[in-house]
């Protein structure tokens, strides 16, 4: 954890950090190999993921007075975990993460 990383997680509440690691989890997948059925696979997962982030927090902005941050994430979680990366992650042929 970087020291900006731990700055925010001491300022925010553990149900904010939790629900915006979802988000980022969610969010943030490996750039697609250079063929065009993984690039269009790449859209896809990205569109479909953003949109189950999308539908938790217009559900929680809606229902300001019964948020549940914890289920929010926990459903976030649940949609990534169901929407795996099933294309080829672009390798620069360097060390370290794949496609980032």
């Amino acid at each position: 954890m970087t020291t900006a990383e731990r700055g925010t997680s001491d300022m925010l509440p553990a149900d904010v950090t939790n629900l915006l690691s979802a988000v980022v989890e969610a969010l943030d997948i490996p750039l697609p190999s250079i063929e065009d059925t993984d690039e269009r696979k790449y859209y896809r997962l990205l569109e479909r993921r953003a949109m189950d982030v999308r539908i938790s927090l217009w559900s929680l902005l809606r229902h300001p007075d019964h948020p549940d941050l914890h289920h929010d994430a926990a459903y976030i979680r649940t949609c990534t975990a169901e929407q795996p990366v099933t294309y080829t992650p672009f390798d620069s042929g360097r060390t370290g993460g794949e496609g980032r």
